[in-house]
This record gives structure tokens, C-alpha cells and sequence, in this order.
């Protein structure tokens, strides 16, 4: 069951959505917010980010990804249980493949993205990576007994056995840094990667040659974005954060993106925009570097 919420589109102000057949980035838009251990905020997210986006040029400074057309799902409805949720999570991500088109999640909490990853399962993408740029691991079985968790979520991906690179972290526990050797997960951590600014890092030799991208807007330093429920010290800066999406991008055929964990601040309408057009520069290098 979706909620059909039409009224607004991503940069509606500016394009129609011409629909899912005509438009090659699906935006899902999934205010799921049931374990998030902090602050709170993340179920207005995506309809703020999506608001925001009206404000948006067309031209991101290289490029129009609009021009490849971007139509706007309706958005899930969070009233449920969280597997359901992330049934239809994965059900929404799935139909956009099938497709041929490219989905971007906006959450939410973080585990959202177990559904994504369960859509490009249930959609036949069976060979793919996961890039995560987050302040956080992720990787613990389960927290606070609940298996089906933000600080859980990489944990259920690299249990499917899909290999996973991680960037910009700087919070986890001992638990999840022996996931990390049982998993052999590649990571370049923030004490790595901020001090010298570091905006490209190469991907192992045998990481699939598909790769989703998943981006907690937590990775990012609390400068640029204090906007969310965890955030911590000490993360990625704006262009680096872009930097590495590219490189990413660069390297292997990205196949989809996930904006997580943005918790609009009241009246502080700089981090709404960011967040849009954060959306919108990852569409553009995505457009820029079509394989």
C-alpha cells in the first residue's frame, strides 16, 4: 500500500514528471523513521528534500541531469510494520529496474536500504557491490534486540553476501570491527580520508563492476550538515563527498543511489537546499558518466 501524495514532484518548479516510462531516475521517497536512537526528524526528510528541489537550477554547473527526465514514485507509507515497509521498499526499487531506469531512495533511517538491496535482489541483479559513506559502521547483528535496524543495516547486506566498501566512518563498536574481518569489508575510514582532503579512493580489483551507492547524510561533517539524528564529528566536507561518489562512479557502473537519515532543522532552510541539491549533483555525475 503506497500513499499517493502528487501535489509535489522533485524540481517541480521547473520540469512535469513525464512518468515512469519516460523518465530514467525514479525518486522513492520513504519517511521510515522506527529505530533511530538519537535525535529525531528523519520521516520528514524526503518530503523536504523533495520541497527543497523546487528551488534548484537546472543547469548543476556541468550538466541538466533532468534532461534524462525525473519522475517522483509515490511515497511509501510508513504507518506499518517495518517488514512490510521494506517489502514495498524493495517492490518500488524493483519495478524501476525493471524498467531499465535508475532508482534513487530517499529516506528515512538507514534501514531503508535493506530494502533497496532486497529490490536489485528481486529485480535479478545478483552481481553487484554496495559504497556506503556514512559516520557509522552499521554492521552490528542487531541493536537494542531489533535485527531490522539503522545500526544494523550493513550487517543484513554483507549477510547476503554482497561485498561491501566503506567510507568516512568513524563511530562503531568491536563487534562491528570483527564484521569487518569475518566480511572482508574494504574501508577508508574518516581519520584516512579527512585530514588530507582525500576525494578519490580505487575499489578492490575483483568488486563487482555494478555498484549502489548509499550516502547517510551523517558521513558528512556536522559543518555541512548537522541536520541529522547521529551526527558525529570529523566527517567528509561537501566536495570530497562528491569527489568520492565520482571516483566511484568512475570506476564501475552505478547502478543506483540512497540519500538516508536527513532531519530537517526548523526554519534552517540552507540544509533543506543542500540536501536537494546534494540529490541533484549525484544525478549529474551519474548522467555524466552513463555506461
Amino acid at each position: 500500500m503506497t500513499t499517493n501524495h502528487r501535489n509535489s514532484h522533485f524540481l517541480s518548479s521547473e520540469i512535469d514528471d513525464n512518468g515512469a516510462d519516460n523518465s530514467f531516475f525514479h525518486i522513492i521517497p520513504v519517511p521510515l523513521e522506527k529505530t533511530v536512537s538519537y535525535g529525531g526528524g528523519t520521516n520528514l526528510g524526503p518530503k523536504t528534500i523533495i520541497e527543497a528541489s523546487d528551488q534548484l537550477e537546472l543547469w548543476d554547473g556541468k550538466s541538466k541531469p533532468a534532461e534524462l527526465g525525473i519522475h517522483t514514485q509515490a511515497t511509501i507509507d510508513c504507518n506499518q510494520d517495518c517488514e512490510t515497509i521494506l517489502q514495498q521498499v524493495a517492490a518500488a526499487n524493483a519495478a524501476a529496474l525493471k524498467l531499465g531506469k535508475f532508482p534513487i531512495t530517499l529516506g528515512g533511517e538507514h534501514t531503508v536500504t535493506y530494502g533497496v538491496i532486497q529490490g536489485y535482489i528481486d529485480a535479478g541483479i545478483s552481481d553487484f557491490g554496495v559504497v556506503q559513506i556514512d559516520a557509522h559502521a552499521d554492521l552490528r547483528e542487531a541493536y537494542e534486540d531489533d535485527p531490522l535496524s539503522h545500526a544494523s543495516v550493513m550487517k543484513r547486506v554483507v549477510d547476503l553476501g554482497i561485498p561491501l566498501v566503506q567510507l568516512g566512518i568513524r563511530a562503531y563498536c568491536e563487534e562491528e570491527m570483527q564484521t569487518r574481518k569475518d566480511f572482508n569489508v574494504t574501508h577508508y575510514d574518516a581519520d584516512e580520508l579527512v585530514p588530507d582532503n582525500i576525494r578519490e579512493i580505487t575499489l578492490p580489483e575483483d568488486f563487482p563492476k555494478k555498484v549502489f551507492f548509499t550516502l547517510d547524510i551523517d558521513g558528512m561533517d556536522p559543518s555541512v550538515f548537522p541536520s541529522t539524528g547521529t551526527p558525529v564529528p570529523g566527517g567528509l566536507n561537501w566536495y570530497q563527498t562528491l569527489g568520492l561518489f565520482e571516483s566511484v562512479v568512475k570506476q564501475r557502473q552505478c547502478i543506483g543511489f540512497d540519500i538516508m537519515e536527513y532531519a530537517p532543522i526548523e526554519n534552517f532552510h540552507a540544509y533543506d537546499f543542500a540536501a536537494a541539491q546534494l540529490t541533484y549533483k549525484m544525478m549529474g555525475i551519474v548522467q555524466r558518466h552513463i555506461k
